[in-house]
Order: structure tokens, then C-alpha cells, then sequence
């Protein structure tokens, strides 16, 4: 396993992060179990949640995957693990998460989300705490193209700054990072933590794969500027560049058992791009799986890939590809690809 730290050394992490969002949904609590035991035992440090996952989020299942995290977290040594988990924001709606009141990303409400993570997650502190996706309107989920007109009120960063500052204070959290983040957005927490003495985001948790590198446009140049590792996810595109559902397009995984939850990977271009990309590793006598994480392993800005599975035959296959070393002429094929098929699923 490598490893790698966020921030200015403040946490030492592995360049895979396990993902946990089909906990609790698509896998049962033993499995998350298997999965985690498996990761830890590979080397694996660093486990990603969300207080709303599983996805696809609903109240009957909400907090089930910090659940699963938390009866499995009680058996280990929770010195040696990096545990990541995100708050919630106003843009998916979600009103259940705060019994009925409309979500808000102020101090009350991170507040509350942050006890209720710790409870279910059955620990004393979280070592990244993360703001899911902003509190203010930005494009995000397979949007493009900023519009003002859709601009809503919103805690200012400064606020949430200071409401996470606090928690750090009580011990409850040690860093903090974004989501679903914008330059802007980061130039912000930056720039307010430093005038305030606020506490400095040392991650962003964006998607990133081949058939999205839309974060090497301006977000690649402000996180290596203002030292912001990027923790790549969704690196397998919902496992469309598995080129499982071209084999099969009936293959079990989200796609087929939530459809509309992909959006971003019905977009025109898409299904193109896959069958090159699937067609380029097969030809190079690789797995397809392997070659698009080895593609976002190797990307100088990428801190720690999320990879997320539903077996341990997955996981074993995506942490595996950190052993894959792309060869020039597959790299030089990738980019030619990427030429044709510029961000499909952005």
C-alpha cells in the first residue's frame, strides 16, 4: 500500500480510500464487515461515509452505513484508521435527516449531524469531516454551466467555518475538507480560515475518471496551490468502465437496480467513450477496471482514490490496480480517447 498525506501533513492516508456508500443497500452489514476486514488487512487506512448513505438515500435507510462502520470500528484499534464521514446540504432537499426542518448548513444543524455521525459511527471523533456538497447553489451531480438566477440564501462559509471550528475545539473532529466543491468555493474556505484563524480544509472529494477529468480545469491549479489533496471518487463511473454492462447490459450494480440515480452517465458520449476505453485495456490484455483506477492513481493531484465494490472479488480487482503502471503508448491511447470524448459524464 502507498500512502500519502493531506494538508500540510496532517493526516497520513491510503492512496485507496475504502468507499461505503452500497452499505447497508446493496450489501449487508456482514459484508461491509468482509469488505472492511479485507481493506484493513491490504493496508488500507482510510474509510469514507456519509450520514446519508446508503444510496439511493431515503429515511427507512438513512445512517445505516455509518451503522455498519460503527459495529465493525468497536473490535479495532481506532488509533490506526483514517475515518472520514460528510454532513449533509440544503440542495437535495432531505428534510427527514433533521426531522421535518429544512436542511440548513448553520451551526445548530452541522452541530447535530456531527453527534448523530459520532453516535452511529460508535466513536469519540471524526478524522475528516467533510461538508457533502455546498450550502450555497453551484452546478454539481452532471450539471454544467453556473446560472446566478438559481442562487438561494445560504449559511455564509465564514459561519460554517466557525461552527466546524468549534467541534475541532471539543475534540469531536480533527480536519475538515469539502465535497462537490468549485475554485471559488475553495479560494473561500481558504482564504476565511487564514483571515480568521479558522480551521483549513486539507481535502475536496470530487468526482474524478476518465470520463470526467473536469477537475483538472482550474481545481487541479488552486488544490496544488493552496495544498488541498483531491479524493477522487465515483473513479469507475457507477462501473459503466468495468465494461460489465457492455458484456452484459442486464449485469446486476446500480445501474440497472437504480437508474435514474446516474444521471451524469446517461449523458450523450458516454456509452462511446466506455466501449473505447473498455475496448483499449482489452487490447492491451488489461482489465478494464484496473486500467481506469490506475489512470486516476497516477494523477499527480489525486491524494487517495475512493473505490467502492459489492464483493470482495471487486475490491480485491480495484485495490490491485495499484500495482498496474500504465504503459506510455496506453496513456498516449487514453488521451486520444479523451480528445473524442472530452468529459462526457461532467
Amino acid at each position: 500500500m502507498q500512502y500519502v498525506s493531506l494538508g500540510e501533513n496532517a493526516l497520513t492516508v491510503s492512496k485507496i480510500c475504502l468507499g461505503s456508500m452500497t452499505w447497508g443497500e446493496q450489501n449487508t452489514e456482514q459484508e461491509a464487515h468482509s469488505q472492511l476486514d479485507y481493506a484493513i488487512g491490504r493496508g488500507v487506512n482510510f474509510i469514507d461515509a456519509a450520514e446519508m448513505y446508503p444510496v439511493p438515500t431515503r429515511a427507512e435507510t438513512q445512517g445505516r452505513t455509518e451503522s455498519c462502520i460503527g459495529s465493525w470500528l468497536a473490535r479495532q484499534d481506532r488509533s490506526k484508521l483514517v475515518l472520514a464521514t460528510k454532513v449533509a446540504g440544503p440542495a437535495r432537499g432531505l428534510e427527514w435527516l433533521r426531522q421535518g426542518r429544512p436542511i440548513a448548513l448553520d451551526g445548530a444543524q452541522i452541530r447535530e449531524a456531527v453527534e448523530g455521525s459520532l453516535r452511529r459511527l460508535r466513536t469519540d471523533y471524526i478524522d475528516l469531516y467533510q461538508i457533502h456538497w455546498p450550502a450555497r447553489y453551484v452546478p454539481m451531480f452532471g450539471q454544467v454551466g453556473y446560472d446566478p438566477r438559481l442562487e438561494r440564501p445560504a449559511p455564509a462559509i465564514r459561519e460554517q467555518l466557525e461552527a466546524l471550528s468549534r467541534l475541532v475545539e471539543e475534540g469531536k473532529l480533527r480536519h475538515i475538507g469539502v465535497s462537490n466543491e468549485t475554485s471559488w468555493g475553495v479560494c473561500q474556505f481558504i482564504r476565511l480560515a487564514e483571515d480568521y484563524g479558522l480551521p483549513r480544509v486539507v481535502s475536496i472529494q470530487n468526482a474524478y475518471s476518465l470520463l470526467n477529468r473536469s477537475f483538472e480545469m482550474g481545481l487541479a491549479e488552486t488544490c496544488h496551490m493552496e495544498r488541498v489533496g483531491l479524493l477522487a471518487y465515483s473513479p469507475l463511473a457507477f462501473g459503466l468502465l468495468s465494461g460489465k454492462y457492455l458484456d452484459d447490459p442486464a449485469a446486476d450494480g446500480r445501474m440497472t437496480r437504480f437508474p435514474r440515480f446516474g444521471g451524469r452517465y446517461q449523458k450523450p458520449g458516454v456509452s462511446e467513450a466506455v466501449r473505447e476505453y473498455v475496448a483499449l485495456a482489452r487490447e492491451h490484455g488489461l482489465s478494464p477496471a484496473q486500467m481506469a483506477l490506475a489512470f486516476v492513481n497516477s494523477r499527480w493531484f489525486v491524494a487517495s482514490n475512493i473505490v467502492g465494490a459489492t464483493s470482495l472479488g471487486q475490491l480485491k480487482e480495484n485495490i490491485d490496480s495499484l500495482s498496474l503502471a500504465l504503459s506510455d503508448p496506453v496513456v498516449s491511447a487514453i488521451e486520444t480517447i479523451h480528445q473524442r470524448y472530452s468529459n462526457p459524464a461532467q
